[in-house]
């Protein structure tokens, strides 16, 4: 790849890839072809957080236009992330860290609110390059499982956006502390297993993000994303209802991220099981 020169442990192609010593905690898969996506599949089983970049608008682009956006559920419900329509323009590293910089074509961010089974409050973000389209399929989804798409406004006071980093466990907590207070973050907490969640607003993200880098401390996940303010507890039939309504609208294509302010009954996360 042009942007990309393999350094044969970082940033790998999948012949190193089928070497690999250790589980990845993340991977950044270019390319959704069946190579990569077989590859993704197989660490996202293993518990890697998997994302997918692929310059087309489907996964495969050679395939059949329904069997793609078959595999492309397939490969969501495994955790994975699948962002199409996306060109990647430079790949770099600075010790253990990886930087993928990528532009999404599709352009256009559309937030959308509703009101699910039980008057569970609902946030959909998504990317598209046609309003219409997008808008049918998520008022659908809210329909058929009982629910309403709401107007902008009817539901967003209900949450907050904020900017989470998850920093792997093993680093230096006081120094993370040090360094992510001063770049701005508003909170940071010890997990259980000791790997560190930061909060910030979403101003403060990407600065955040790149002082930690820039000290190569290792972070697993990072997103801005709505977190409700307060949760609703939910009975095991409105629960169900309500995890097939954020099935279905994290089903679509567009879809980017799906938040609700459900707080699932024990009896629903034992169906699961």
């Amino acid at each position: 790849m042009p942007f990309a020169k393999f350094d044969k442990e970082r940033i790998i192609s999948s012949t190193e890839a089928l070497n690999i010593k250790e589980v990845p905690n993340k991977m950044i898969v270019i390319g959704g072809g069946v190579i990569g996506l077989e590859m993704g599949s197989v660490y996202a089983r293993l518990g890697t957080e998997v994302t997918v970049v692929e310059f087309a608008p489907k996964l495969i682009p050679t395939m059949d236009g329904t069997l793609s956006k078959e595999l492309q559920k397939v490969m969501k419900k495994l955790g994975m992330k699948i962002n199409t329509n996306t060109k990647v323009s430079n790949v770099s590293r600075k010790g253990d860290v990886v930087t993928v910089t990528a532009t999404n074509k599709k352009g256009e961010e559309v937030t959308f609110e509703g009101y699910g089974p039980g008057g569970i409050a609902v946030m959909v973000e998504s990317m598209t390059d046609n309003n219409n389209r997008t808008v049918a399929e998520v008022r659908h989804a809210f329909t058929k499982s009982g629910g309403n798409l709401g107007t902008n406004g009817s539901v967003a006071y209900l949450f907050e956006k904020k900017g989470l980093i998850r920093v792997q466990s093993g680093q230096n907590e006081d120094l993370v502390m040090e360094l992510a207070i001063d770049a701005g973050a508003e909170d940071m907490e010890v997990n259980e297993d000791t790997s560190m969640s930061i909060t910030s607003s979403p101003e403060d993200f990407e600065n955040i993000k790149n002082v930690l880098a820039d000290k190569e401390i290792i972070v697993e996940d990072s997103e801005v994303s709505f977190i409700p303010e307060n949760t609703i507890k939910a009975d095991l039939d409105t629960s169900l209802k309500v995890f097939k309504l954020l099935e279905s609208l994290e089903d679509l294509d567009d879809t980017q991220a799906v938040t609700s302010n459900v707080d699932f009954s024990d009896e629903m996360l034992e169906h699961l099981d």
